[in-house]
């Protein structure tokens, strides 16, 4: 049978189905133990009426003839005797055969199961004094079934009746029982979509607390997904407008634009606005499917290979900006990861030593393993970031003061979360060697890195 949908349908057809279980089996042993007890009582009561019959010696006289006992109650003819004086029958009952009910010439005294007239007896018998007397006391089995029934029906139709009353006090116990959790379901189906506060159900019970605190805890976490998520879109829309703005500027000054040279210069202003603006999606795109997609698949790369296709393609920037860039890697340098977010992270790192490292700066990469995983380190000889702005770097969209570089800040953002996906670690501050900024990434692997999913 398929189990009812709802919790309290649930509930109240274990409850149901557990009592009616538990009294059955109880009938069960009570009727067992009646009928025990029954059969002792009855069986008491036919070896008493035969020692009895015995003790009269009734047809101890050889001349007595046959005599049949009279009917002194509706119960009698389930009940039968016979007495046999030296193996001839003196006395029976008007419903007792002639011939013995227990078969055999010397019947052996005690109980016996036998059939008469297609009924089923249970016979008791015995011998008297002088052994020349015989008596036979039955009843019919089927009177002591009818006895037992009626003793039991007293005690088994009121519970039988009280089933209904019974389930009838059990649903409105389980309905009153899970009133809690109908009230928890109104109180969340009545919530607005923005209205995300704690849930305030002070009377709970102690088993749906947890369900109410996890209740809470996503709804803080919601919060916080939707606070970011309105404070990302409106610093990105804020990013946006300025390239834009630049755009519609110089396309302007184009259009004015007298003589050749401002014409092209304002168009190649437009330009590189279009490429800022293009670099700002693109990184935000990044990060969006950074944040939403699951951990990558891992499989073992060539970090060094990576870094080395990267700063090709960043080379002709340096040299446009008379920097001097050098990658030193070591062998082996295998870590775990997923190859286009490594090259992303190279990416972001080299790209922005080039973009805020003065003209002629030095920019150097090393890459070394060991067996406790692969370090990357990218470091200049530009100004650096003071303390205060080393500390900022993990928030979206900030940009050191001072900067003349156009640049949208997210850079850092995805440099982070490329981190965080490959479990590694990352740290920023000041290059000992070059004197700017140095960015250290530690994944875990090395030459041995695994696949992992």
């Amino acid at each position: 049978m398929k189990p009812p949908a709802s919790l309290q349908g649930r509930l109240l057809l274990l409850v149901l189905s557990v009592s009616l279980a538990v009294w059955l089996a109880t009938a069960a042993i009570a009727w067992r133990d009646a009928s025990h007890e029954l059969d002792e009582l009855l069986d008491g009561h036919l070896a008493q009426s035969a020692a009895l019959l015995a003790a009269q010696g009734v047809g101890a006289d050889d001349d007595d003839e046959e005599v049949d006992a009279p009917v002194l109650h509706r119960y009698a003819p389930k009940v039968a005797f016979q007495v046999f004086h030296d193996q001839r029958l003196v006395l029976r009952s008007p419903n007792a055969p002639r011939e013995p009910m227990v078969a055999g010439d010397a019947s052996p005294s005690g109980f016996h199961d036998v059939r008469l007239q297609g009924q089923r007896w249970r016979v008791f018998a015995a011998h008297g004094a002088e052994r020349d007397i015989q008596v036979f006391v039955g009843e019919q089995q089927r009177s002591r079934a009818e006895i037992l029934v009626a003793v039991l029906r007293s005690g088994v139709w009121p519970v039988a009746l009280g089933l209904p009353l019974l389930a009838l006090a059990l649903w409105w116990a389980v309905r009153r029982g899970v009133r809690p959790l109908r009230t928890l379901g109104e109180a969340v189906a009545r919530r607005h979509g923005s209205d995300l506060q704690p849930l305030q159900l002070g009377d709970a019970p102690s088993e749906i607390r947890p369900l109410v605190a996890a209740l809470d805890q996503l709804f803080g976490r919601i919060a916080g997904l939707l606070e970011r998520e309105r404070r990302f879109s409106a610093d990105a829309a804020h990013e946006l407008r300025t390239p834009i703005a630049a755009i519609r500027a110089q396309a302007q000054v184009a259009l004015g634009a007298v003589e050749e040279s401002q014409r092209r210069h304002a168009l190649e202003a437009t330009l590189a606005g279009c490429d800022r603006a293009t670099r700002l999606v693109e990184q935000l795109l990044m990060l969006s499917r950074l944040e939403a997609a699951q951990a990558p698949i891992l499989r073992p790369v060539d970090l060094a290979a990576v870094a080395r296709r990267v700063m090709a393609e960043l080379a002709p920037a340096s040299l446009a900006r008379q920097q001097s860039m050098s990658l030193a890697a070591g062998p082996r340098a295998v870590v775990a990861g997923d190859e286009p977010l490594l090259a992303a992270l190279v990416r972001n790192l080299v790209d922005n030593a080039v973009r805020y490292a003065p003209c002629g700066a030095r920019i150097e990469v090393r890459i070394d393993s060991d067996g406790a995983g692969v370090m990357l380190c990218v470091e200049d000889s530009g100004p650096g970031l003071a303390a205060g702005e080393l500390e900022r770097l993990g928030q979206r969209f900030f940009r050191a003061a001072g900067q003349e570089m156009a640049g949208s800040g997210l850079g850092w953002s995805i440099v982070q979360r490329i981190v965080q996906a490959h479990g590694g670690r990352l740290a920023a501050d000041r290059s000992p060697l070059l004197g700017g900024l140095r960015v250290t990434a530690h994944f875990p692997g090395g030459h041995d890195a695994a696949v992992r999913k």
